[in-house]
């Protein structure tokens, strides 16, 4: 039996591959050229790293996710979870500004930590265990404006990144397709934008608002009368050229911001 030889690797229907041209014309100098080449590019997209890539944390995380809820108008804390014995024994007491008034609700012990929880919340201060309370926040400014971006940034006369911008830069997102710091229905005064922002943190840090005056839903996601191949296509030469600008300005963190809003918002 006679045997079929077998086909060469450098062949493709009698022709030679690129790959194998490159390897034996001019004793393979060519084939070496693109090896180069193509460590070079290499190297340099090892240089780039995804700002939001997960970081490894000082121990280890308990959480998964923070929800940080807001509640502008709100029950005041002298009703919920801070109790101020003082303050019920000096009800009525006059003072310069008028008359001390004491909670209306009554606070009990609950759980085996004991924590003074309002009878507002039955059902809650049966989880007492679970909780962990901080009520030891001040301020020296009542004013609401200058109060709100101070409990969002803890700072009131410098810009300072939010703190939904610190834990995003801190730990990073597991999820690629989602933004990982989200805003919902955030307010467009007392302090509008700063409440969320990153401030001199790189702009991809920066909260993604939903709702309010941004909408119920994130704009321009989706180009109906493009394909997805042909939008990624589009997408590549759009990032092509901010990438060329970022080389010629240097470092460019609204630029940088640009370039990772577009490519969540591809694969969103």
């Amino acid at each position: 039996m006679n045997r079929k030889p077998e086909s060469s690797t450098r062949e493709i229907n009698g022709l030679l591959s690129r790959r194998s041209l490159l390897q034996t014309a001019s004793c393979g100098f060519g084939y070496m050229a693109l090896m180069g080449m193509c460590g070079e590019a290499a190297a340099r997209d090892d240089t780039y790293k995804n700002p939001l890539a997960v970081r490894p944390s000082h121990f280890k995380p308990s959480a998964k996710r923070v929800i940080f809820l807001f509640m502008q108008g709100g029950p005041p804390q002298v009703d919920t979870f801070d109790y101020k014995p003082q303050l019920q024994k000096n009800h009525g007491k006059k003072t310069g500004k008028g008359s001390l008034m004491a909670s209306p609700f009554k606070f009990k012990p609950s759980g085996k930590s004991k924590l003074p929880i309002s009878e507002v919340f039955p059902n809650l201060s049966k989880h007492a265990d679970d909780l962990c309370l901080l009520n030891g926040m001040h301020t020296t400014n009542p004013a609401h404006p200058q109060a709100t971006i101070l409990a969002h940034t803890g700072s009131l006369n410098f810009v300072r990144p939010s703190v939904g911008s610190w834990v995003l830069y801190g730990l990073g997102t597991e999820n690629n397709d989602l933004p990982g710091f989200i805003t919902i229905n955030p307010p467009n005064r007392l302090g509008g934008a700063q409440n969320y922002g990153s401030a001199f943190l790189p702009a991809c840090f920066q909260g993604t608002p939903i709702g309010g005056q941004a909408g119920n839903s994130l704009p321009n996601l989706y180009n109906r009368q493009l394909t997805s191949g042909q939008q990624r296509k589009q997408l590549d030469l759009v990032q092509k050229m901010n990438r060329e600008l970022r080389e010629r300005s240097g470092v460019n963190d609204e630029l940088d911001g640009v370039i990772e809003s577009f490519e969540l918002a591809f694969r969103m």
